[in-house]
């Protein structure tokens, strides 16, 4: 390989690098994701996609009868940790999964999140 070729394959490799570094910065903003799964369940917490889907610091969000109301639903995020089952860490099977994708910021669940945290 000639120095000229070199030189060209590690600007490459640095660029991916800053490219990668500047998303993975992006999105440390809000580190969390809704995953929906094919059996109906929703799924939100910190997903991780390589080398599988893995979810922590996950919360169930169910949907249940409004007490006042019974025509209404309310939606609630129930932590996992919670559970009777109670997993540090969810690995997710890609063919159960329909989508799953980063929660915007302004997301009404993103800052009930952000508001536990502090």
């Amino acid at each position: 390989m000639s120095k000229r070729n070199i030189i060209i394959v590690v600007a490459v490799v640095l660029i991916i690098l800053a490219v990668g570094f500047y998303f993975n910065k992006k999105s440390a903003s809000n580190p969390y994701s809704v995953v929906y799964l094919t059996t109906g369940e929703v799924y939100v917490g910190e997903l991780t996609t390589v080398p599988d889907l893995t979810l922590k610091n996950g919360y169930i969000l169910q949907v249940t009868k409004d007490a006042t109301d019974a025509t209404k639903n309310t939606f609630q995020l129930n932590p996992i940790s919670q559970a009777l089952w109670a997993p540090k860490v969810l690995h997710l099977v890609k063919d159960n999964v329909v989508f799953y994708g980063p929660l915007m910021s302004t997301s009404k669940i993103a800052q009930t999140l952000a508001g536990q945290a502090k």
